[in-house]
């Protein structure tokens, strides 16, 4: 796995870096080679964020968390992606190695609770969207009017379609398509 540590208004210090390299280390089993984890630190007042992006091939894991110190917040950040790749170890079970992959959860005691039926996926609402050619500040506009996180829309500049989203920090992403 390759690994790009990002300090924003902090400077990061070895001993954080190699802390991020053994925690994150524990999931080198389960990914690629080609695998890149972005670690990107920053300092808001007196918070410590830590955001980890780990991207191999298709799949994208993404975990966040905000604390005092930056351990706490890279703990944290661990625990959550621990728990996402338990979510579906079934999917990444028949994309990576059996063994390597037990070996993992046996690391991190699956309890029962945290089992989740991951072959089924309950969709129990299907919506039809009416794609009109807007701007990304008309389908911000749109998105806040409706009340929701996220808005699909055609986009009038590049005729693509997009997804606007709502940020925790209350600013916005876009989404666009790559082929």
């Amino acid at each position: 796995m390759k690994y790009n540590i990002i300090g924003r208004k902090v400077n990061l210090r070895d001993n954080f870096k190699e802390r991020v390299y053994k925690k994150l280390g524990k999931f080198e089993k389960i990914y690629s080679e080609d695998a890149e984890a972005t670690v990107t630190v920053t300092l808001e007042k007196n918070r410590q964020t830590v955001e980890v992006t780990i991207r191999d091939g298709s799949m994208v894991y993404r975990a966040e968390s905000t604390a005092l110190e930056m351990n706490d917040a890279l703990d944290s950040v661990v625990d959550i992606l621990g728990g996402q790749i338990r979510k579906n170890k079934t999917k990444l079970s028949k994309k990576m190695k059996a063994e390597s992959l037990e070996q993992y959860f046996m690391e991190y005691n699956e309890s029962a609770d945290d089992a989740m039926n991951e072959d089924e996926y309950n969709v129990v609402r299907t919506k039809t969207v009416n794609l009109k050619p807007l701007s990304v500040e008309e389908a911000i506009l749109q998105m806040n009017m409706i009340g929701h996180e996220f808005f699909m829309f055609l986009n009038s500049n590049t005729n693509a379609i997009n997804v606007v989203y709502k940020r925790k920090n209350n600013t916005y992403g876009l989404l666009e398509a790559v082929e």
